[in-house]
This record gives C-alpha cells, sequence and structure tokens, in this order.
C-alpha cells in the first residue's frame, strides 16, 4: 500500500512545482489580478484533487487529472490579446462548455482529435517556442538569479530528471527570497482564497483564446492522456472523463482557472509498475495525488506572492525549462511527415509571431494559415512528391 502512496504523492509534487509558475503568469498575462490568479491557482489544485479522488475510486482505475499546460502556455502568448479577465474568464467557460459537448457528442470528438497532427503539433510549438527562449534570456538579464537556476536543472535533468525543474523552481525560490526579502510571505494574498469573476463574452477573445485552448486541451492533454491509460491496458470510458473535464473547467472558470483534462506525464508514472505490480491496485496512486493537490492548494496563494516578488523573466524561464519535453515533442509531431513540413513550418512561424490580426491572437491565424496552405499544396494530389 505504501508503494502506489508514495507515488501518487510524488506525482502531485511533481506536477505542481513544474508549471504552477506558468498558470500564474499566464492567468496575469490575460489581466487576472494576484489575488485573480491566486484563485485561479487555488480552484485548479482543488479540482484536479477531487476528480483524481473521485473518479479512479469509480473505475477502479489510475485516471489522473492536471490543468492544462499547453494551455497555460498560450494565455503567457496570448497576453496582447486581451487585459480584461472577466473577457479570458468568459473564453475559459466556452472552452469548458465545448469540452462537454464533445462528451456529449462523440463526433465532434473525433472532429477535434482529428486536426492534422502536424498543424496541432505546429500550433502548440509556436506557443512554446517563445517561453522557452526565456531561460536564455533572463540567463542574460538576470544572470546571477538565472545561470543558478538553469546549471541545477541541466545537472539534475542528467541525475535526476523528475526533480530537475521541482528542484530548479527552488533554487529560483531562494534567488527570489534573497533579493526581495521577505516581503512576499505577508502579503494580503498569501492566505488561498477563492475569488469570484464574472465572464464577458467576447466575440473575439473567444475565437482567438478560447477555441485555441479547446484545441490543445483536447489534442495536447486529453487525445495524450487516453493515449497513456492504452499503453498501460486501461480503458477508461471517454464520455464520463470529458463530462468531467468540461463540467470542472466551466466550473472552475468562474473562479480564474483555464482549465483541467487528463495527465499525461503524471499519469505514466500512476499507471506503470513504478505505482505497483499489481494494475489493479494503481488507482490507490491517484488517490493520493488527489489528497496531494487539495494540500498543495493551500500554498496558492503563497505561490502566487512568490511569483509576483519575482523579476517576471525569471519565472517564465523556470516555466520554459519544465516545457522544453513539451516543444520537442510538438516540433516532433510537426515536421514527422515530409510531406506536410512546409504547412507545418507556416503554422509554426505565423503563431510564434504573436501577432494580432483584427483582435485575434496569432494561434488562430497559425491553424487557418496552415490549414490553408495544406489543403492548397495537397489539392489535386494522389501522392506526395
Amino acid at each position: 500500500m505504501l508503494q502506489p502512496i508514495s507515488t501518487g504523492v510524488v506525482a502531485a509534487i511533481t506536477g505542481f512545482a513544474s508549471s504552477f509558475v506558468l498558470v500564474i503568469a499566464g492567468l496575469r498575462a490575460v489581466g487576472a489580478s494576484e489575488a485573480q490568479a491566486s484563485s485561479g491557482l487555488l480552484v485548479l489544485c482543488i479540482l484536479v484533487g477531487v476528480v483524481c479522488i473521485v473518479l479512479p475510486w469509480l473505475f477502479r482505475m489510475p485516471i489522473s487529472f492536471a490543468w492544462s499546460t499547453p494551455g497555460a502556455a498560450l494565455l503567457v502568448a496570448a497576453g496582447a490579446t486581451t487585459e480584461d479577465f472577466s473577457a479570458a474568464v468568459g473564453a475559459f467557460l466556452v472552452c469548458g462548455a465545448l469540452i462537454v459537448l464533445c462528451g456529449l457528442l462523440p463526433p465532434l470528438g473525433r472532429a477535434i482529435t482529428s486536426i492534422p497532427k502536424p498543424l496541432a503539433g505546429a500550433m502548440l510549438a509556436g506557443i512554446l517556442f517563445p517561453i522557452c527562449l526565456a531561460p536564455i534570456q533572463a540567463s542574460i538579464e538576470q544572470p546571477l538569479l538565472a545561470l543558478p537556476v538553469v546549471l541545477v536543472w541541466l545537472v539534475l535533468y542528467r541525475l535526476a530528471p523528475r526533480w530537475a525543474v521541482p528542484t530548479a523552481m527552488v533554487v529560483a525560490a531562494i534567488g527570489i527570497g534573497l533579493t526581495a526579502g521577505t516581503d512576499w510571505f505577508s502579503a494580503s494574498t498569501a492566505a488561498p482564497a477563492l475569488v469570484v469573476v464574472a465572464p464577458i463574452f467576447d466575440p473575439l477573445v473567444i475565437v482567438s483564446l478560447g477555441l485555441p485552448l479547446f484545441v490543445v486541451t483536447m489534442a495536447g492533454q486529453n487525445v495524450p492522456g487516453f493515449a497513456v491509460l492504452s499503453t498501460f491496458g486501461y480503458r477508461p470510458p471517454p464520455r464520463s472523463i470529458l463530462l468531467w473535464s468540461g463540467i470542472g473547467t466551466m466550473i472552475g472558470s468562474v473562479f480564474g482557472a483555464h482549465s483541467i483534462n487528463l495527465a499525461a506525464i503524471t499519469a505514466a508514472l500512476m499507471a506503470s509498475p513504478d505505482a505497483h505490480r499489481d494494475p489493479s491496485k494503481r488507482w490507490i496512486a491517484t488517490v493520493a495525488s488527489g489528497f496531494g493537490y487539495l494540500v498543495l492548494g493551500l500554498g496558492a496563494g503563497l505561490a502566487t506572492a512568490l511569483v509576483a516578488a519575482s523579476p517576471p523573466i525569471l519565472i517564465v524561464a523556470v516555466a520554459g525549462l519544465a516545457l522544453l519535453g513539451a516543444l520537442v515533442t510538438s516540433v516532433t509531431a510537426a515536421l514527422a511527415q515530409p510531406e506536410h513540413r512546409i504547412s507545418a513550418i507556416v503554422t509554426f512561424l505565423v503563431t510564434a509571431s504573436g501577432v494580432t490580426i483584427v483582435g485575434i491572437g496569432s494561434a488562430f491565424w497559425g491553424l487557418v494559415v496552415g490549414g490553408v496552405l495544406m489543403l492548397w499544396l495537397g489539392w489535386g494530389r494522389s501522392r506526395p512528391d
């Protein structure tokens, strides 16, 4: 019994520590106040914790949830789209409603997941690329703070990859504490609290933020999550999972949360023999991770205050280190098919450019331009040249 419990606790700590800074940075980028960002992180922890406890217990499978890390990266990239957090919350709510529709209408889910992998991978790569540049930029702009973080990450990525990002975050926190003092520790937002945000439904924000968030959550998180569980012999019910994911996202949105979905990386840990030799007992690890997230949520206020006290480039740099693996995966997916590489690269370039046209952000335009180019280059061809 101790093995699955310890595995679940490690998974929760790893999942939280490796990406909470990105969540906070993303929410702040689209207009959240410090209190609203803290509320968003807190409710994400609560939702992930509850679902990780309930679903594994009901189905006796290691069904694990997480917040959408690619979605948080999208928020950082879409910062120029809106500074009105209420409009962003409206986009989060629409994203959740679309996930619910995917659960109720399987053809819609199949349509979204059938977006060509080169385009989906290229769009995600374009979102991640500017963030993954941040460690380089921070090492130049804030060398005393950033270089120790990068070096610690590099050493541990070789020796203990699972702990590379969490330890890098600890080093960053120590550096922030030495330079910013301890005032952040007693900030007014340090105590966990939920803040209600009334949504505003701005069509431009929904198109430029809500729809891309829906696509990256489905294609970048839910689909890989199903694949991971399938790899270890589990067949969870897609309808129930998508409904929990969508309804949870809709509930969390009014408290500032962007989206929840199936986990992928931490799911592989809890669904594997590392959790337990007996596959029928691995669900215990996921339940333990759920309780871990509920406890970690109590630190959401302190985490937000710490991020607020830090130079922004340093926080994005830590997030960039955490996302390097996702960038490699998305670039590989984008360029896997030679006949679609030009379309994928164009999608990547348009998305990474950060352009905003008629108020709509670059992630949407990357998919549109890449899709049109893919159709044009493939029109009338029976096979690749």
